[in-house]
């Protein structure tokens, strides 16, 4: 079963992945392992998932401004997730991603999304994300047919 909505659009860009739903908030700084895509954080929930290549979706980001030093460093070796939602913006994480395309031509895409549409997440869903911001999220573990 598929089902679609629109995200706010943060920086532009399609990407399409299974979805990692973080329960916490997370900083990449000190909760990211740059080299490997894996969440380092002791205390987070998610400790030891990798968020390499994935949609990765987290309510918001949290602390350092050193996060999106981690955050450029992860695209510039290939680790860093394949877009980022978030119930919140966040700057820090955004700033990163700015910086990335400008050094490296990496597209890392960002969006945000209202209450509802954040709840709707499943984590390990197949998630297809058009540079408009219009997300299909379906069952199956390939590529899911975009609206319009």
């Amino acid at each position: 079963m598929n089902s679609s909505f629109q995200a706010q659009v943060i920086l532009p860009g399609a990407a399409a992945g299974q979805l990692l739903v973080l329960s916490e908030a997370l900083s990449f700084w000190g909760g990211v392992d740059p080299r490997s895509g894996d969440i380092i954080d002791e205390r987070h929930p998610q400790r030891g998932r990798n968020v390499a290549g994935r949609i990765l979706a987290l309510p918001k980001g949290r602390g350092s401004s050193s996060a999106s030093s981690i955050l450029l460093e992860a695209c510039r070796r290939g680790t860093a997730p394949a877009a980022i939602l978030t119930r919140e913006l966040d700057g820090i994480l955004a700033l990163g991603a700015v910086v990335a395309r400008e050094l490296y031509a990496v597209r890392l895409p960002m969006f945000t999304l209202n209450a509802t549409h954040y709840r709707q997440l499943r984590d390990g869903r197949w998630l297809r994300i058009r540079d408009d911001g219009w997300i299909v999220m379906s069952d199956g573990c390939g590529p899911a047919v975009t609206k319009g």
